[in-house]
């Protein structure tokens, strides 16, 4: 009887215990920011005695293809996406209600949209403060105003930017200007910044938590009429995944309440600019907030 008691107990605490759980897979994409949340997820959940598996360096397509498969049990989705590339949501919403449609849209697919962070990795246009203070622009409307008045200024922009809804087309609708083909630099998204660091274009098509942002000292121009899709950066769980490690929920939505935009432009430079490698900036940022000893 005794025996029978001590392995049932037994069984239990293999059941229980995280560090004898499934192996949890963590993805990720392939830009810093994406590296640096993986690695913090990775050395997050074994500090915390689950076997982790890392994933990294993928494209958006694939990570979201490979959590539906089940193939990936956990990573950091943005809101924006989910709603325009994955679910095909035109519709203009605010930040809480692109929370609440794509969490209720993915949730249908089994995956369960966690606590969002205050990191929104929008996108934005920024200038250097010199020239922003100069030319008295700190707007999206003055940018607009500046450009209707005839002012001259040249946006370096990526291949996408001037053909998406969310892009130059709806930005230029929604504030009522026109750049014109001859003020557009067309460039790859990394170079824009050094471009606009060094003068070679006025205004520069950033992502709002970029480390260079902050490490090159530009201003990100104020969105005044929201148009741009809040693109809050929120751990994504598969339901099953979820369902047998009921601990993960708490883990991650603790990790996300400490990220907003400075927060992610700091680490995000402390790499790009600094160039102190994703596993140190990760580790000190967990010990720091105590989320792993």
């Amino acid at each position: 009887m005794f025996a029978r008691l001590f392995t049932t107990a037994f069984s239990f605490l293999l059941l229980a215990s995280p560090a004898l759980a499934q192996e949890i897979t963590v993805g990720g994409k392939n830009f810093t920011e994406q590296l640096l949340m993986t690695e913090m997820t990775v050395q997050l959940l074994e500090g915390h005695g689950y076997d982790v598996n890392k994933a990294d360096g993928m494209g958006t397509a694939l990570v979201r293809q490979a959590q539906e498969n089940g193939e990936v049990d956990v990573y950091w989705e943005y809101t924006g996406t989910s709603l325009i590339t994955f679910n095909k949501v035109e519709e203009k919403l605010s930040v809480s209600e692109t929370y609440n449609r794509v969490k209720e849209l993915d949730m249908a697919k089994g995956l369960i949209w966690l606590n969002p962070s205050r990191a929104n990795n929008t996108y934005a246009l920024a200038m250097r403060k010199p020239d922003s203070a100069e030319k008295g622009i700190s707007s999206l409307s003055d940018m607009a105003a500046a450009y209707n008045d005839g002012k001259d200024l040249s946006m370096g922009v990526n291949a996408e930017f001037p053909k998406r809804p969310d892009g130059l087309p709806g930005l230029e609708e929604a504030y009522g200007f026109e750049t014109g083909r001859a003020n557009r630099v067309p460039m790859e998204s990394g170079l824009i910044y050094t471009a606009l660091k060094e003068g070679q274009v006025d205004i520069g098509l950033v992502f709002a938590t970029d480390g260079r942002i902050a490490g090159f000292d530009f201003i990100v121009l104020e969105d005044d009429k929201g148009f741009f899709p809040a693109y809050a950066l929120t751990p994504v769980v598969r339901r099953e995944t979820l369902d047998a490690n009921p601990d993960l929920a708490g883990l991650l939505n603790e990790l996300s309440s400490k990220l907003d935009d400075v927060t992610m432009q700091a680490l995000n430079s402390r790499i790009d600019i600094d160039k102190e490698t994703v596993e140190e900036v990760a580790a000190s940022f967990l010990k720091q907030h105590n989320l792993i000893n």
